[in-house]
């Protein structure tokens, strides 16, 4: 402030008269100028000095504006850096922590109680039974199973039933080549597939399926001469089909127990 204190005595030398700077005239209020006096005074007043109060104007601007919107802008960080109510994670009512899966929805229409109780028991120690995709799944070996039996695919049968089912399978496609007779038969379609009972013994668990379908079932001699059936006229067939599982293995493949006629 000291050197603010001399200015006039400079510019009473430079400018005897009316002239007067425009910063001077603006910022500290310093002579007595109109429009053309400062016009014509601008070319003779100490463009260093107009340049350190400009400096000095700015600076002292440049710091405003940093205290109001530097801590405004520090705030807003602080308050985006917390933690947001719409992404703290939320656990529904009744639901566990660990997220483990509901239990399979019973009861299932159509079934007896009997049928209903060994469901729940089995989809109590099995996760991922699920009574829909078990059906589904029953009716694609159903047809799997007859279509290898009729081809003779001992090693399709192997996969799909248990040792003692194979076994009985594999004797009768034995018995069939023996005879130099061959199957030409064709599964038509599944009309219905109904469980008639399902229970568990640890560690197996046993569902039984009746199937009624129509086949079209041919069989021929090793002439291929027809001896029995027609292709023409499909025949009603009703099945009695056990499928079991061992719920501590880590296949999750049903294999077929036990055949029956219904």
């Amino acid at each position: 402030m000291t050197g603010l204190r001399h200015l006039p005595q400079k510019i009473a030398v430079r400018a005897v008269s009316t002239r007067c700077s425009f910063v001077l005239a603006t910022y500290l209020g310093v002579g007595n100028c109109n429009a053309a006096s400062l016009r014509q005074g601008l070319s003779h007043v100490d463009k260093t000095v107009e340049i350190v109060i400009l400096a000095m104007i700015a600076a002292f601007l440049g710091l405003r504006l940093y205290s109001v919107l530097g801590r405004r802008a520090e705030h807003e960080e602080e308050v985006i850096q917390g933690p947001r109510p719409a992404d703290t994670p939320r656990v529904a009512a009744g639901e566990s922590a660990d997220r483990s899966p509901a239990p399979v929805r019973m009861p299932v229409a159509g079934v007896t109680p009997a049928i209903e109780r060994g469901l729940r028991e089995i989809a109590a120690v099995d996760r991922r039974f699920d009574i829909t995709a078990f059906l589904e799944g029953a009716k694609g070996a159903y047809r799997m199973v007859l279509e290898a039996f009729w081809k003779g695919d001992k090693e399709t049968l192997g996969e799909l039933c248990d040792q003692d089912v194979y076994e009985g399978f594999a004797a009768a496609i034995a018995a069939r080549e023996a005879a130099g007779e061959t199957m030409d038969n064709r599964l038509v379609r599944i009309e219905e597939a109904v469980i008639v009972s399902a229970a568990y013994e640890a560690p197996m668990a046993r569902i039984t399926v009746r199937f009624a379908a129509d086949i079209a079932a041919v069989t021929r001699n090793a002439e291929g001469q027809v001896v029995a059936g027609s292709l023409d006229d499909a025949v009603e067939a009703r099945d009695l089909w056990t499928f079991s599982r061992n719920v501590t293995a880590a296949s999750p493949d049903w294999l077929l127990d036990e055949t029956d006629e219904a």
